[in-house]
């Protein structure tokens, strides 16, 4: 029986470790205990931390793995990279997985590709940093979080001091980064890539608190994008995973699209989108099983991705924001056709970051639905 690696254990690894065991592999876990739901089902868990790189390989190389993968945290990619890098599995390049996870590096390699984005600076220390060449108002973000976590829209000097003291403490390398903020509608792509090869799955429409923390509170797929804009955005992400070096798995890139139509790629995570965008709602949409692919790239055995249905799908989230959707959740209504549900806390709160919020409802139709 040949053993997978997952590296985390939180319920964004459970469809992982869930299709794993499905598929009849081994599956060993690292993460802290503190919520690692998959400690119930994998085979053996070990409570390191994700970025205890070092010790997760020589664990590996004991466990004889046959491969190692994550879905859904940018923080467990680099590791992943390094332990297949030093055991010969199939899998991103070190290098690349620390480019993908760092959004100054990821800019850098944007920038000198040639492709739009946004105006930035790498911010280290405040004191010494020189703001005068952008505009705003402008996004602060730790380089090294995801989640929205530490994000901020500011509009002024003094905002922008406060909100690059949180970045800074809540980034691993203190490391924050500013950017010029582009006004447009937000849509997400999901790409899966075998030996250098890019395969397109999903372009997701996206719907957030806006400022100042832009948390994701819906997604919707196909987004509502002409055969044209899908194939210009296919296009650009191509070139982006190549900027970066990204060469195999999942991959989720953000973009802009202004009121004139342009198109403003904001980052790219060399792993699976979260909020169920991967794990479900990719394959409510298109019939191809996007976590098996995931699996299949980290055991070198992947097959070009096919599609076997044109569906709509979403999820909703919730939280004080969107409390018209509580009796969603209270009651068993067929009003609409949801494929499953969780309410986690009953007391709404307004939403500061992906962890604050209370529940999710997914839904698989023949259209966009709206709550």
């Amino acid at each position: 029986m040949k053993t997978l690696a997952v590296i985390g254990a939180s319920y964004l690894q459970l469809p992982l470790v869930e299709k794993a065991k499905e598929m009849g592999l081994r599956v060993i876990c690292f993460a802290w205990a503190d919520g690692a739901v998959c400690a119930e089902i994998a085979d053996k868990f070990y409570p390191i931390s994700i970025v205890e790189k070092d010790d997760i390989l020589e664990i590996c190389r004991q466990e004889k793995i046959a491969g190692i993968c994550t879905i859904a945290s940018d923080v467990a990619a680099p590791t992943v990279a390094y332990v297949a890098e030093k055991l010969h599995l199939n899998g991103n390049r070190y290098e690349a997985a620390q480019r993908a996870n760092n959004k100054f590096l990821m800019r850098e390699a944007f920038y000198k590709a040639g492709i739009t984005g946004p105006r930035y600076i790498r911010v280290c220390k405040i004191e010494e940093t020189d703001f005068s060449d952008l505009h705003f108002p402008l996004i602060v973000k730790p380089c090294d979080r995801s989640g929205s976590l530490g994000v901020m829209k500011v509009t002024t000097l003094k905002d922008l001091q406060s909100s690059l003291e949180k970045a800074l403490s809540l980034s691993f390398k203190h490391e924050a980064i500013v950017e010029e903020f582009i006004e447009g509608r937000e849509i997400s792509v999901e790409f899966v890539s075998y030996h250098g090869v890019h395969y397109p799955l999903m372009i997701t429409d996206k719907v957030t608190t806006g400022a100042p923390h832009f948390v994701e509170l819906e997604h919707h797929q196909p987004a509502e994008l002409s055969k044209d804009q899908f194939r210009i955005i296919y296009s650009i992400t191509q070139r982006a995973l190549d900027a970066l070096g990204v060469t195999e798995g999942a991959s989720h890139t953000e973009y802009k699209i202004t009121q004139s139509g342009d198109i403003y790629i904001i980052e790219l995570g060399a792993r699976m989108g979260g909020d169920f965008i991967g794990s479900d709602l990719v394959q409510l949409t298109t019939g191809y099983d996007f976590v098996k692919g995931v699996v299949d790239v980290a055991l070198g055995s992947f097959e070009k991705p096919m599609f076997s249905r044109k569906s709509h799908s979403g999820v909703f989230f919730l939280c004080k924001e969107t409390e018209r959707l509580l009796p969603f959740f209270q009651d068993d209504t067929e009003k609409i056709p949801i494929v499953k549900k969780e309410l986690r806390d009953p007391n709404l709160k307004p939403v500061s970051c992906s962890a604050d919020r209370s529940g999710y409802l997914i839904y698989q139709a023949d259209k966009k639905i709206s709550l």
